[in-house]
This record gives C-alpha cells, sequence and structure tokens, in this order.
C-alpha cells in the first residue's frame, strides 16, 4: 500500500498491510532540515512551513496525516482580510519582529499583538510590553520578498499534488477551544455572555466554511477540528459549554458527506477521548500524550473507545524521542503496537510535536519498526 491507501484504509475502518507511522514533525524538523533560518519559513514563505512539511514526510517516508497546515482561506467568507498589513518594526541578529496593522484616513491602527520570528525556533505572538517595546513602532517597514503560494482551493489542489500519495491533506473546520490565555479565562469568568456569543457566531462560520469546502472540485481529504491544549486552558465544563457543540456540529457534518475528521489536542487528554467517542463523531484523535505531559494509557483507551475512534499516538517526545536511544524508539514504539493496532483503528504516532533536535535516526527507526513489527 502507498502511504494514502494506508492511512485511508485505517480511517475507513479498514485494515491496512501495516500500522500507518506519522510522527508529529509539524514545524521544528521540517524548519530545521531546510538549513535556513526559521523566518524564511514563518515570515517570508521561502518555503512555506507546509511546504517544508511535506517535503520532510518524503524525507523520512512517513504516512503523513497533514493536520491542516495549509492555510486555507476563502475571500467570499470573509476569512481574509486585506486591508491588514505586516509590517517589519525591528530586526536583530537571531529574529525580526513584526506588527500588523490597517491604515484608515492616513492613520496606523496597530494590533495589540506582535510576532517575534526567531532564527532557530517557530514564532511567537506576544504582547509588546513583554520585551519593552511600545504598543505603537516607532518606526517600520514593509514585509518585502515574500514569496506568493495559491489561496483557496488552489492550495488544496497544489498542497495535494505536492503531497500526492505521501499521505492525506487535511483543512481546519471548527474548533475545541476558545479560551488561549490567562486574559480569556478571567474574562470569562467575569462575563460569559460575550463568549456564547461569540460560540454561536463561530459555529454559524464553520458551517458556511464546511459547506464551501464539500462544493470544491478539490476537496481536503479530511477535516480538523481540534486545537491544542483543549484541557489546558479551559476546564472541562467550560469546553463542553463552548467547544463541545462546534466538535459535535462539524463531525456530524463530516459523517454525513463521508470525510473523515480529526481533533490534535496536547496535554490531558483521556477524558477528551471519552467525550468525543461517546457525544461525537469523531474519526480520530491525537496525539493522548503519556504522563507527566497528559494523562493517556494508550491500551485502557484502545479497550474503551478503539471500536469507536481511530487513535494515534503516542511516543514520549523528550524522554523517548529526543533523549532516547534507537533501542529506546524500537521498544517503545513496539509497546504503543502491542497496546493498540489490534484490529485496526492505530497510527503509530508521538504525544505532540517532535523537538527540534530530535535524532533523524530515531524517527527513521520509529518508522521502520511500523513498517516490520506493526505488520498486519
Amino acid at each position: 500500500m502507498t502511504s494514502r491507501q494506508r492511512l485511508m484504509t485505517v480511517l475507513g475502518g479498514g485494515i491496512p498491510d501495516c500500522v500507518p507511522v506519522a510522527p508529529d514533525t509539524s514545524n521544528m524538523i521540517p524548519a530545521k532540515l531546510t538549513g535556513k533560518p526559521f523566518w524564511d519559513l514563518y515570515l517570508y514563505n521561502d518555503p512555506p512551513i507546509w511546504k517544508a512539511y511535506i517535503d520532510c514526510a518524503k524525507y523520512f517516508d512517513f504516512d503523513s496525516l497533514m493536520d491542516g497546515y495549509c492555510p486555507v482561506y476563502f475571500n467570499e467568507l470573509g476569512e481574509i482580510d486585506e486591508e491588514r498589513v505586516e509590517y517589519i518594526i525591528a530586526k536583530q541578529p537571531d529574529r525580526i519582529i513584526t506588527q500588523q496593522a490597517r491604515k484608515a484616513n492616513g492613520k496606523m491602527f496597530w494590533d495589540e499583538n506582535i510576532t517575534v520570528y526567531f532564527i532557530d525556533n517557530p514564532p511567537s505572538v506576544i504582547k509588546p510590553s513583554i520585551i519593552k517595546f511600545p504598543e505603537t513602532p516607532e518606526k517600520w517597514e514593509k514585509v518585502e520578498g515574500r514569496h506568493e503560494y495559491p489561496k483557496g482551493e488552489e492550495l488544496i489542489a497544489y498542497a495535494k499534488k505536492e503531497l500526492s500519495e505521501q499521505g492525506l491533506v487535511g483543512v481546519f473546520c471548527g474548533t475545541t477551544k476558545f479560551l488561549n490565555n490567562e486574559e480569556d479565562i478571567l474574562n470569562y469568568y467575569d462575563d460569559p455572555e460575550p463568549f456564547i456569543q461569540y460560540r454561536d457566531e463561530f459555529l454559524e462560520k464553520s458551517v458556511k466554511r464546511f459547506k464551501k469546502l464539500m462544493s470544491l472540485e478539490h476537496k481536503p481529504d479530511f477535516i480538523c477540528v481540534g486545537s491544542s491544549g483543549t484541557l489546558t486552558t479551559q476546564t472541562l465544563a467550560i469546553f463542553k459549554e463552548l467547544g463541545l457543540p462546534v466538535a459535535k456540529k462539524i463531525t456530524a457534518l463530516c459523517k454525513e458527506h463521508g470525510i473523515p475528521s480529526h481533533v490534535h489536542s496536547c496535554g490531558h487528554e483521556a477524558v477528551l477521548v471519552k467525550i468525543m467517542a461517546e457525544e461525537t463523531d469523531l474519526t480520530v484523535i491525537d496525539p493522548l500524550e503519556l504522563p507527566p505531559m497528559g494523562d493517556c494509557n494508550l491500551a485502557e483507551l484502545k479497550k474503551l473507545y478503539g471500536n469507536k475512534l481511530v487513535l494515534k499516538g503516542n511516543l514520549h517526545t523528550t524522554k523517548v524521542m529526543l533523549k532516547g536511544s534507537v533501542q529506546d524508539v524500537i521498544d517503545a514504539s513496539k509497546r504503543a503496537i502491542d497496546d493498540a493496532a489490534e484490529g485496526g483503528g492505530f497510527i503509530l504516532s508521538t504525544g505532540d510535536q517532535c523537538g527540534r533536535d530530535t535524532p533523524e535516526e530515531n524517527l527513521f527507526a520509529m518508522i521502520e519498526t511500523a513498517r516490520t513489527y506493526g505488520r498486519y
């Protein structure tokens, strides 16, 4: 089987030739493989990080479940703000700092956040005060030399052509998380009503977006519904009030249209797996992190929910993948396969994103173990 065939078989409830293997290499490893400053990818699209990810999947030859990395937006849905422009406000040896603004009546209206593009790490969006920058920059310049790629449906078609038989391309529609930081949490407890109203508006937009995606000639292979840290910056009760209604609706639409749905939510996730299995029409969930970063026991989750969900996980990203030996990776991969592969419905992966300096031999060992020990 090709990687694409293998993944489609598993997501469809069938038994593939071997356990699919898809280590989470969403950002750091693909960027490092290019040998370029990370800001080339994230700021200048040279290449864009999603293209670097595709190249990474081919380099390691794993089964790519491309989890919404392509920034697919539609102007007709109001998802593209063409009046908002990103400007460089500072350049330093190890970082480039930008801020976005709109210009109206000759005046610049600056965003409250800035973006720090690092030379060897993914960017961070922060308040200017954190690095002692003013809210309104004193000087700025346009971002020059940014590479342009297709947008909307053309981007989906382009990504699917680039990835080809290496895997499946997913596109975001929906979310499991509405609170992202301390300010959101405090505001929610002061007055939850605006968040509930935003949830309803977001859900309406998500349904329109889903219908748009399904109307395309070049559709995504699956729909991404999840959000990192669903139960990290939200309580379970807040998730049930805000995120769960969205997940229920979008996964139901996915089932109706015969397209797989996917949730990624790092951090504690065991109760989320239970809810998704029992209350939604979700297809696949990851990364099922081990303690202390998560709370998932792969064998137990397989026993409880393996007939309802495709499980994707969960090798420890630091202890095993980053700092472990090749034999450690092989042993952990075999253990995960023993715990969850029986009867299908399992994709061998990592418990969230692999660190930048994860040894290549460890990734190759994980993939080879799935191809050999993981044969059905």
